[in-house]
């Protein structure tokens, strides 16, 4: 399977602190991986590394065989979109949802936007009706839809989601996972996953790195995770955590 993304010994480094360290991970196209670890673990700054938000120190990145530089250019981003963890910062409140979706096919001179605006409206079910309604007129569910409608209207083969249910209340985190597991189903696409929460990453995802403090600490399939098949103690403490606490008296 060739691989969609293949990272080899990335360093990011701020201000002398690294904030990953060597790190080395492959993503076949059309499969789902997640990175999990607690908070300052590396996860987010890792998806921040392939779009070019953070400086690489050294390391390579190759997406669909394409080896990377120190800048991304406009094809890069028409292959790969980011959705990121807050609903509420990532879209602009004062702007319709058809502002929002016209700015990306603008900045990449596509001519078909009518037909792309409400293909992705319809595919994450919010339908014309919300077209001309503001960001801040949407609840937080209604929003991230948006941001996934935004992410996909471009058509990619590769979709980076930070925690992108995180910021949503349980009964909502549900819709919007389906939703992403069925538009990658239905468009064949490769994601790669940060989540803090097992579930959500053992729900989506066939493999998963565990990451602490900038490093990783082993690479597993779902199955093995959700079998407790794991060798670092690391792993096995977030296991524990994960399943909340138990009263005992």
């Amino acid at each position: 399977m060739t691989a969609a993304i293949a990272i080899d010994g990335l360093e990011v480094v701020f201000d002398r602190f690294r904030a990953l360290k060597g790190v080395s991970l492959e993503v076949g196209q059309g499969q789902s991986y997640g990175l999990v670890g607690e908070s300052g673990s590396g996860k987010s700054t890792l998806l921040r590394a392939i779009t070019g938000l953070v400086p690489v120190a050294s390391g390579t990145i190759t997406v669909n065989g394409k080896k990377l530089g120190k800048t991304r250019d406009k094809a890069f981003y028409r292959e790969v979109q980011m959705v990121f963890q807050d609903p509420y910062g990532s879209l602009h409140p004062r702007q319709t949802v058809d502002r929002l979706l016209q700015e990306p096919l603008a900045i990449h001179g596509i001519a078909d936007g009518e037909k792309r605006i409400e293909r992705a409206l319809d595919e994450v079910g919010l339908g014309t009706g919300f077209r001309f309604r503001y960001a801040h007129q949407l609840s937080g569910g209604q929003r991230q839809r948006v941001a996934i409608a935004r992410a996909l209207i471009l058509e990619p083969s590769i979709l980076l989601l930070d925690e992108p249910t995180s910021a949503l209340d349980a009964s909502v985190q549900a819709e919007v996972l389906n939703l992403l597991e069925e538009v990658r189903r239905r468009r064949k696409l490769t994601f790669l996953m940060v989540s803090h929460d097992l579930a959500i990453i053992t729900h989506m995802c066939e493999r998963l790195m565990v990451m602490q403090n900038g490093e990783a600490v082993e690479n597993l399939t779902a199955s093995q995770l959700i079998g407790h098949r794991v060798s670092a103690d690391y792993t096995r403490n977030l296991l524990r955590a994960s399943e909340g606490f138990v009263r005992t008296a």
